[in-house]
């Protein structure tokens, strides 16, 4: 088992839009219990299957495994809970660490996340000027809630 440990944050402004290349992410649910997360995804032509125990603050075990890509479409397709997520991820390398950052279609238009993977709860690292507040303890930005209480159905 490995263990993610992720911080998350909302994004500012467009700034970042020009640091990296994005890529199309499509993810299903097969399960989106908060005490366990089955999750399909599609990145270009890579295929994933990811279970996520339940979150400890900011840790929470994982397992992640390779699909073929047929696979992940038909689980897509046929058996994951809708909507499913939708988003384009453009990774950026910002003083030596690496940010992914979210911007969703679909029900969750509008919607900029940034992450940031760490070795540890501790871990210093430095924000970029476009990282605005901070999210990680408020469940309504983890991906599987979007999917059940989307972001465009939020009250403004």
């Amino acid at each position: 088992m490995s263990v993610e440990i992720e911080r998350k944050f909302l994004v500012v402004g467009d700034a970042w839009k020009s640091l990296g290349t994005a890529t199309t992410l499509r993810q299903g649910y097969l399960s989106s219990h908060p005490d366990r997360v089955v999750r399909v995804r599609v990145e270009g032509q890579t295929a994933t299957l990811t279970i996520k125990g339940k979150n400890q603050g900011i840790s929470r075990g994982e397992w992640e495994y390779d699909i073929p890509l047929e696979e992940a479409n038909a689980l897509l397709s046929n058996l994951c809970e809708r909507p499913l997520i939708e988003k384009m991820r453009t990774r950026i390398t910002h003083a030596g660490m690496v940010w992914e950052v979210d911007a969703f279609s679909g029900d969750n238009a509008g919607l900029v996340v940034a992450e940031i993977e760490l070795e540890s709860e501790t871990q210093r690292f430095d924000k970029p000027d476009w990282i605005g507040a901070e999210v990680s303890d408020d469940p309504r930005y983890f991906n599987a809630n979007l999917l059940k209480h989307p972001f465009s159905k939020w009250e403004a």
